[in-house]
């Protein structure tokens, strides 16, 4: 395995304040926690005023993302306490050791970072997009370990199937390729401003052009923060070769479904034949946004989690 790349240091990680409260630093801190003996970081969202009765929600995020993907979520939730982990081998944390980074792999870090923060079963799990592969999977292994279950964009059909099987497919040899490469053009080809600018362009929805330059900028300095070429390919192999369907019976216990009406990843079809297969299941369409929700929409994607877990308490 190669060493971990520390010398990329990701560019523009100051947000602009606009899209934040301020109210946001300070209700953050940040940590380390060794798990499984990989050095993880974390990050912990506060509520604003101190509540004995504020749910604590462990959010999972997506592919090649690290915990700020879902700061604007996070941010529009003043009242809930918010454990954000970058998962191993993205944004800050380190691979997993001697071990393959796959769906299973991934839903054993949950169980050992829950153990480790004492979190109990009445912890709100919460996935965006790959997260939502690997927190439905934990949730479906470990019933009673959390309650209730939140998936956001998430991932309800075979990447290699339907119409978007083509492109998933020349993913599978970008990835490949890259990993092949020599090291140095393996990582450029990577980290190529022009293929993360494209990715970005694609799946951003809105017509607001300060968002959409933020949008980019986040994509810019968090996008190609990973690990290490090897790390990466077997988590991109991880979240095509699963998706939520896969344990969507076996998932006994509340879940609300968060769905972009123009989301081309999760299609919408996709998210009512999963509604189908869940045994209580809520799906909360926002209209006009694609695989972006956490940064276009975070506000009705907040509003839907904080009526859902009203109508779940703890």
């Amino acid at each position: 395995m190669e060493n971990v790349d520390t010398a990329h240091t990701p560019e523009g990680a100051q947000a602009p304040v606009e899209f934040f409260s301020k109210s946001l630093p300070g209700r953050t801190s940040a940590s380390t926690i060794d798990v499984d003996g990989s050095n993880v970081a974390y990050w912990t969202y506060e509520p604003v005023e101190a509540k004995e009765n504020a749910r604590t929600i462990l959010v999972i995020h997506g592919f090649r993302g690290d915990h700020h993907g879902l700061l604007r979520v996070a941010d529009q939730l003043p009242d809930m306490r918010l454990i954000m982990p970058d998962l191993p081998a993205f944004g800050s944390s380190e691979p997993v050791v001697g071990d393959e980074h796959s769906v299973a792999r991934y839903g054993m870090f949950i169980k050992h970072f829950m153990e480790a923060l004492g979190l109990g079963p009445d912890t709100v799990l919460l996935g965006h997009s790959f997260g939502s592969i690997v927190a439905s999977h934990f949730a479906a292994d470990h019933p009673g370990a959390i309650n209730p279950l939140i998936l956001v964009n998430p991932i309800a059909s075979p990447a290699l199937e339907g119409p978007k099987g083509l492109m998933t497919k020349l993913a599978v040899f970008y990835y490949r390729a890259a990993a092949r490469l020599p090291k140095a053009p393996g990582l450029a080809l990577l980290r190529n401003r022009v293929v993360v600018r494209v990715m970005s362009v694609t799946m951003a929805k809105t017509k607001d052009k300060q968002l959409r330059r933020f949008i980019h900028g986040q994509h810019d300095a968090y996008f190609s923060a990973f690990a290490n070429r090897e790390s990466l390919l077997e988590s991109f192999k991880a979240s095509v070769s699963g998706t939520v369907g896969d344990v969507a019976e076996r998932l006994n216990l509340p879940v609300l479904l968060i769905a972009g009406e123009k989301d081309e990843i999760a299609t919408l079809p996709d998210q009512y034949k999963l509604m189908a297969l869940l045994p209580d299941a809520r799906l909360e369409v926002i209209p006009g946004v694609g695989h972006l929700i956490h940064y276009e929409t975070p506000a009705p994607a907040a509003a839907a989690i904080r009526d859902f877990l009203k109508d779940n308490p703890a």
